[in-house]
């Protein structure tokens, strides 16, 4: 199915990003549940091949019709798959493991910041005082639950090797964000989706085979056939699905701006399937978040 930007209306493409957002924050609990027990780069080829392997057959065929103008396209194409698909997420799966949940929250919080500067140097996307006050008082709802309400958390971070991989991972994906904005009006969106995935996921295979000459020895079990499964079909064909759709009705600026949302989320399903408590901290982040974001993408 395409999904055409000039026939839906912009709360679709809210409801899309909020979607997709939710989908990724179950792809954050698994990267916290499998960090020691698969290497990041190995994590993330298994994810996208999976995907790659799934979705290809259902696009094939647009593809092929829109291969002209792919090759036309081509550097933004593949500027698009590399920082997408083959970087941003191995990099979130590398700082999972050298760096603490509350600095991965801190930094992750300037992705919106990045996407929304980016939209508005490259997109002409205004940034109102609604839309910074919103995002402010979403990264503080956001800082809120990463540090548990307590300051004196966020005053003893150290920051480490992992905060770097995340700020960088942050900007790759603003970039992202642009170029799918971006997207030649001659190439399916399905088209366009299964290129990324096929040419991102090349350069993860080799990456993640010599990633085995140095690291612990692992196996395949059905617990991580499972997350794999989710990865593959949830957090990439699906939530990317949606994404790309949301950022074309609404722009990358306002569909950025519902990554807050992810410590919702992720909190509940670390609730459901962790049994890790919500507490107090949690629900004022989740009241500041949906304050903020409401502010950032409602009000004019």
């Amino acid at each position: 199915m395409v999904l055409h930007t000039m026939q839906q209306p912009r709360s679709l493409g809210l409801l899309f990003a909020l979607i997709a957002v939710s989908i990724w924050s179950g792809n954050f609990v698994i990267a916290s549940g499998f960090v020691h027990s698969l290497p990041p780069i190995t994590l993330a080829a298994l994810r996208w091949v999976t995907a790659a392997i799934i979705f290809l057959p259902f696009c094939w065929k647009r593809i092929h019709r829109d291969l002209p103008a792919i090759m036309a396209h081509r550097w933004q194409i593949l500027v698009a798959s590399i920082t997408g698909v083959t970087l941003f997420n191995t990099l979130v799966y590398v700082s999972a493991r050298t760096t603490d949940t509350t600095n991965m929250a801190l930094f992750a919080s300037s992705t919106p910041v990045f996407v929304v500067i980016l939209s508005r140097i490259f997109l002409g996307e205004g940034i109102s005082r609604a839309r910074a006050a919103g995002l402010l008082i979403a990264i503080c709802g956001m800082l809120t639950i990463a540090t548990r309400g307590d300051l004196e958390i966020l005053l003893a971070m150290t920051f480490r090797v992992g905060d770097i991989w995340m700020l960088l991972a942050g900007l790759l994906w603003a970039v992202y964000s642009i170029l799918v904005k971006k997207m030649p009006s001659d190439i399916d969106p399905l088209s366009y989706l299964g290129t990324t995935f096929f040419i991102g996921a090349i350069p993860l295979i080799p990456a993640a085979f010599i990633e085995q000459q140095t690291a612990a020895a692992w196996s395949m079990s059905w617990p991580i056939a499972g997350a794999v499964l989710y990865l593959g079909l949830g957090a990439s064909l699906a939530a990317f699905f949606l994404w790309n759709n949301a950022v074309r009705i609404i722009g990358p600026g306002t569909a950025s701006l519902f990554q807050y949302f992810m410590p919702v989320f992720s909190g509940v399903a670390a609730y459901f399937i962790l049994g890790q408590p919500i507490t107090f901290a949690h629900l004022a982040g989740f009241v500041l978040i949906f304050l903020g974001v409401f502010m950032a993408t409602r009000l004019r």
